[in-house]
């Protein structure tokens, strides 16, 4: 008698993806208390786990809002309503901002001291130190800064997306004769959020503390007349998802910086105040910003954690940070210019243990060399300041015919690509702002070369942006190859979305929105096949997140065949690893170290004639149907194996990583008896200069 086949579908297979999120963020702020994370890496472990809740906020929350407010309801994957979902990460936020705040007040502010840099909420000064921050208030503080009194007449003003304030009580009367009650204090941008206290110039302690609470220690010289009975912190977080409808706008670009300017006045979503707020007060800003008393988070401590951050740019104490590394160069193109050394074989590129510079020589020799007839690129991120738009527009410049598409609606660095293709056009470049609908997410350059008299194509794909910053602490790889049918394949892709034309069958690459999804399904299918009938079967898999329904069910279908499936997913996964007569064979972690886990690369035994992709898209919806994205083959077989090899690497780490449990919780692992292992560090050892 056959088996009935398991419902894989069924919302109890599922992780909530909201929740999936807060937990990954945990796995951020538990390196915040990581003993044998160098100090000062643990304070950014904590304002970097603070700057997510933010986004999370600011995305996420705030489509749940919109949806409950359009009444656009509907169930989530793990069969949750929109207001189930809200409660359930309002009580999981509200616990790891609690944890926030003991780690810094516990642990953190006292190991600093231990180690002599006193970071002071409510610094305690001599009567000489007390007057040398008064006169720095009053010189580079005060004039910067405009309360607004609140009257008929100044009706509650507008404060922007994450902005520091305070609403200061006031008792006595104003210039004009009339009572005033209360006033807002918003902190300007302009100012540094942490600053050294005086009198510490020649101590061998480092004395610091915050730009507000310096505010609210002289709050008084901002009301001269009336008396301040209290000053208290307050920010708001608003929806800051960019709407447009690509379909009915007559000029994207215009609509964007449209929706750029209302994007710090977007509704609230939450409201923080420090925890001594009086409740009159903090209901009063709760109807200020039409929020209910469950969006109100009390904080204990200085509101805004991302300030953390500075603190580690002041403290120049490379004893508390991570050892400097050199990234390292692949011998070949430290020995022959670019192009040759592409041409004798593929080469692979590893970041950032490996350096970025192999990707700016490219470019800036292709800028410059009179061969080179055409350059190709996509940018989805790249920085304000760019090295890699610096490099087209030189070639623009040299009279080279220079395309990019670039990705207007890449989310928080929406201005900074409207900056970018202003100049990029200025230059004489072809600027394309993607396919309405899709966002251009796919990670691709091809330079076009006469050589011979014929006409030569080489190629980089990679599976993060071409930002040189973001690649010191990214992990990506990227390949470069003069391969004829990726060459190909690339000018195809690259006229479909200048030209919108119909490409034909790609030869090499998988491409979303149309052959990825199906693709990757075939080659899941093919491994279940095999294990059915015996024969060794396995699947590996890396990305940021897995949420897509059905691939979801064909790993489950595949683990049911007895296919070995490991998944290394650093951020949201909505997969139940480990369920009896589901997912038996699936075993799911998830890296989180020095280096933020960002590629993609996908495994499968293949018969064993192992096939690797490497990959900008995660395993999303939005990947498969709603973005361009690409997966190139690795199929030189030393490179191959190299990824084989790293990825096993990940598999065996037993000190940055953490097992998914079937419950959605996660549980680090420990070496135990056996000797710790790092993926990142083995990498940094094996590619690094230092």
């Amino acid at each position: 008698m056959a088996m009935d086949t398991p419902d894989f579908s069924s919302p109890a297979n599922f992780i909530n993806r909201e929740l999936s999120f807060l937990e990954f963020n945990q796995r951020v702020l538990d390196l915040a208390q990581d003993p044998t994370v160098p100090l000062l890496e643990r304070l950014k472990f904590l304002s970097i786990s603070s700057a997510n809740l933010d986004e999370f906020f600011e995305i996420r929350v705030a489509t749940l809002y919109e949806r409950r407010e359009s009444g656009t309801a509907g169930m989530s994957l793990d069969g949750r309503t929109v207001a189930e979902q809200i409660d359930a990460i309002h009580e999981r936020a509200r616990r790891l901002v609690a944890e926030q705040y003991r780690v810094l007040n516990d642990e953190l502010t006292p190991a600093l001291v231990k180690a002599g840099i006193d970071l002071e909420y409510r610094p305690t000064m001599s009567p000489e130190e007390e007057i040398a921050l008064e006169r720095n208030f009053q010189l580079n503080i005060e004039p910067v800064l405009s309360p607004l009194a609140l009257d008929p007449a100044r009706p509650f003003p507008r404060i922007q997306n994450k902005s520091l304030n305070f609403i200061v009580r006031l008792e006595g009367t104003d210039a004009f004769g009339r009572d005033t009650n209360l006033a807002i204090v918003q902190v300007p941008r302009s100012l540094p959020r942490v600053i050294r206290l005086p009198g510490t110039e020649t101590s061998d302690r480092l004395r610091l503390t915050y730009i507000s609470a310096i505010i609210q220690r002289y709050a008084g010289h901002l009301f001269e007349g009336m008396t301040v009975k209290g000053c208290w912190q307050f920010r708001v977080t608003r929806n800051s998802d960019l709407f447009v409808d690509e379909e009915e706008v007559d000029d994207l670009r215009r609509a964007i910086e449209g929706e750029l300017a209302d994007r710090r006045y977007g509704d609230a979503v939450r409201l923080e105040t420090s925890d001594d707020c009086p409740p009159e007060l903090s209901m009063f800003l709760l109807s200020q910003f039409h929020l209910a008393p469950s969006d109100h988070y009390l904080l204990a401590g200085p509101v805004n954690l991302n300030r953390l951050a500075a603190v580690y740019d002041i403290a120049d104490r490379p004893d508390l940070k991570y050892p400097v590394f050199t990234p390292g160069l692949p011998a070949r193109f430290a020995d022959a210019d670019v192009f040759s050394a592409i041409r004798e074989n593929d080469l692979l590129v590893h970041h950032p243990f490996q350096s970025f510079a192999p990707v700016m020589d490219f470019l800036r020799s292709a800028a410059r060399d009179p061969q080179v007839l055409a350059i190709k690129q996509t940018l989805y991120r790249s920085g304000s300041d760019s090295a890699v738009v610096d490099a087209l527009v030189e070639a623009a410049l040299n009279g080279k015919d220079v395309t990019v598409i670039i990705e207007l609606m890449a989310r928080f660095d929406e201005a900074a690509n409207l900056e970018l293709a202003r100049r990029l056009q200025e230059a004489g470049a072809h600027v394309v702002y993607g396919v309405v609908g899709f966002k251009t997410h796919a990670k691709m350059i091809l330079v076009v070369r006469r050589e011979d008299g014929a006409l030569r194509r080489y190629c980089h794909i990679g599976t993060g942006n071409y930002h040189a910053k973001t690649a010191r602490f990214y992990t990506d790889y990227g390949l470069f190859t003069a391969a004829d049918a990726i060459g190909q394949d690339m000018h195809e892709l690259f006229l479909q979305l200048t030209s919108l034309t119909r490409t034909p069958r790609l030869r090499k690459l998988l491409q979303s929105p149309f052959s990825l999804h199906d693709s990757l399904l075939a080659a899941i299918s093919r491994e279940a096949e095999e294990a059915r009938h015996g024969r060794p079967a396995k699947i590996i898999a890396k990305m940021n997140s897995l949420i897509e329904p059905r691939i979801i069910e064909a790993l489950y279908a595949a683990s049911c065949a007895g296919v070995e499936i490991d998944l290394i997913v650093r951020g949201i996964c909505a997969l139940r690893p480990g369920v009896q007569g589901i997912s038996d064979n699936i075993r799911v972690r998830s890296v989180v170290g020095r280096f933020l886990e960002h590629s993609r690369v996908y495994y499968f035994h293949n018969k064993g004639r192992p096939k690797v992709w490497c990959s900008s898209a995660d395993w999303m919806e939005r990947n498969f149907f709603r973005r361009v994205e690409v997966a190139v083959p690795i199929e030189r077989a030393k490179l191959r194996d190299r990824i084989i090899g790293d990825l096993e690497s990940w598999l065996a780490d037993n000190t940055d990583a953490w097992l998914l449990r079937p419950e959605g919780h996660y549980e680090r692992l420990q070496p135990g008896d056996e000797s710790p292992f790092s993926s990142q560090g083995a990498l940094l050892s094996r590619y690094s200069e230092s």
